[in-house]
């Protein structure tokens, strides 16, 4: 269901449409709200500008944490793949001890 919010974003009212639930839209909305304060105050910049530069702070720090992530998936993949490995090597470890305390060759 799609719900409608209405945020102030940089002293200006939007409606926002989302599957995402009011609580949740206004969090959003006070954090590129809060990133463009800060971009604003610290560069004395229009609030345009600000927005602009704090989107592309935004999508900065998204491209990081998807790297991140994506290094993440890698390392748990390898772990995977090495517990596997280990895992079929246990197996035939226990086969050759039963062979060995069975007697049998």
């Amino acid at each position: 269901m799609k719900n409608k919010v209405t945020v102030t974003i940089a002293q200006r009212e939007y409606t926002l449409i989302s599957d995402e639930g009011e609580a949740y839209v206004n969090k959003v909305a006070e954090f590129v709200n809060e990133q463009i304060r800060e971009v604003t105050k610290a560069s004395g910049v229009s609030a345009v500008d600000g927005a602009v530069l704090a989107a592309a702070n935004i999508a900065d720090s998204y491209f990081q944490e998807m790297e991140a992530t994506e290094r993440l998936r890698r390392q748990l993949k390898e772990a995977l793949d090495e517990t596997t490995q280990m895992k079929a090597e246990l197996s035939e470890a226990k086969r050759e001890i039963f062979r060995l305390s069975s007697g049998k060759k």
